[in-house]
């Protein structure tokens, strides 16, 4: 299934118009999964980090499980630790989900820390909006909930070199424990996912354990001609794990080589169809409309997009929907 981050809320030229979305201007179709961010959410904020009325993220959200997609949310929550404490060097990621000057940030949220009750309440706030999310007759949406994401990097608060790994999978199992537990709360999947890796044992390590993860994904971005052949062998030991023990996949986050107007097709096609992959999901299109007066080039997608498309092997909205994924009657 192909995903695309925000595609229900803007483009580079347009700002939230209901029922439109850069993949359908460009195909004809929805993409089969839309990625919302949820991040600032947890600061009671009316808006996401990327200036998305929550109110609205909700409403798309009702509005593609309507039309039969699937919905994949991310959460890029603020540093609890650093946010509270002046900036005294101006620097631009200070107290942000990339702010990693500190190494006791995760141990201070988990129980018996000095900021665990404002992480309670970030996750209070966090439950209500997952509450929320209902369809016409009331019964809860299914999401895919990746938190915490990209664990191998260190550019994160919960980044592989600034918390343990045992202080992560803490993280991970208090997170759903106060979710599934204590706020009753049962239409997510959780995916566990980290930022490229190259073996099975890194990109392991910190995971919480199979009774709360339903998802194994993995983030990767090309960087050069060396990404086929890496992405390849990444996807096939995470795949491997993930049949083994009995979860879905998916490549979570993914974006093509600057300069190259065939990516499409000639290197993300064949690697992901050589892998039992759920949905591979490209990040959003920031909405850029100073630089269209400029005339930089506004088309949402290359041509080689529609080479991708028409793919026997990717699934759109309208395959999804004559699958009924979700078997309902």
């Amino acid at each position: 299934m192909y995903g695309h981050q925000d595609d229900l809320m803007y483009g580079r030229t347009w700002w939230y118009v209901k029922g439109r979305s850069d993949t359908k201007d460009f195909t004809g179709d929805y993409p089969a999964v839309t990625g919302f961010e949820l991040g600032h959410l947890e600061l009671g904020n009316e808006r996401s980090l990327d200036s998305v009325s929550f109110a609205r993220i909700a409403e798309q959200i009702k509005v593609h499980y309507r039309r039969g997609g699937v919905i994949a949310i991310s959460w890029h929550a603020n540093n609890p630790l650093t946010m509270q404490i002046p900036d005294t060097t101006s620097r631009r990621q200070h107290g942000t989900a990339w702010d990693v000057s500190s190494k006791e940030v995760v141990a201070s949220i988990l129980p018996g820390g000095n900021n665990h009750d404002l992480f309670n309440t970030w996750l209070e706030r966090l439950a209500a909006f997952f509450i929320g999310l209902k369809d016409d007759d009331g019964t809860p949406i299914p999401i895919i909930f990746r938190p915490y994401h990209e664990h191998s990097g260190s550019f994160f608060w919960w980044g592989t070199n600034i918390c343990t790994d045992e202080e992560y999978a803490a993280l991970w199992r208090y997170t759903v424990d106060f979710l599934c537990v204590k706020k009753d709360i049962h239409n997510i999947l959780y995916a566990y996912n980290t930022d490229r890796v190259t073996s099975l044992e890194q990109y392991m390590r910190g995971y919480p354990g199979d009774d709360i993860i339903d998802m194994l994904s993995l983030d990767m971005y090309d960087r050069g001609e060396q990404f086929g052949a890496e992405l390849d062998t990444a996807l096939g030991f995470v795949t491997r794990e993930a049949i083994s023990r009995n979860k879905l996949t998916a490549l979570s986050e993914t974006g093509g080589r600057w300069g190259m107007h065939d990516w499409w097709s000639t290197v993300l096609l064949p690697v992901v169809s050589k892998h039992p992959v759920g949905h591979v999901l490209t990040w959003r299109h920031t909405y850029r409309p100073r630089f269209s007066r400029m005339g930089a080039p506004t088309q949402s997608f290359p041509d080689d997009f529609m080479n991708f498309y028409n793919s026997p092997r990717t699934l759109f909205l309208k395959e999804i929907q004559e699958a009924n994924v979700y078997k309902r009657k």
